[in-house]
């Protein structure tokens, strides 16, 4: 299991002890006002680095869980899952209709 967390459009990635800075693309806002976003997630089924770039669909639908947060689960075109949690103030946080794409910088 490796990590991620990410606030607007960066974030980044934890891999074999080392973190590696990440871009973050397809984010849309759910409501005019937003202060505030987050997210952290565990990521399965990474093998590679390489494997991590990719566009992110929801694999399953999302769920409210305590304090407004919101989980969702996605899968990449290389079978890496992440199971994200997001946390907004002032706004609801939602992906793109094409998903969210991720790609670590280099």
């Amino acid at each position: 299991m490796r990590r991620i967390g990410f606030s607007w459009g960066k974030g980044m990635l934890s891999f074999q002890g080392n973190s590696y800075p990440v871009t973050v693309e397809g984010l849309s806002v759910g409501e005019v006002g937003i202060t505030r976003a987050t997210a952290n997630g565990k990521v399965y089924n990474l093998k590679n680095l390489a494997d991590f770039d990719g566009n992110y669909a929801a694999a399953v639908a999302g769920a409210t869980i305590a304090g407004g947060a919101e989980a969702v689960a996605m899968r990449n075109q290389n079978g890496v899952v992440i199971e994200l949690t997001t946390t907004t103030q002032g706004a609801s946080l939602k992906l793109a209709v094409a998903g969210l794409s991720l790609s670590v910088q280099k």
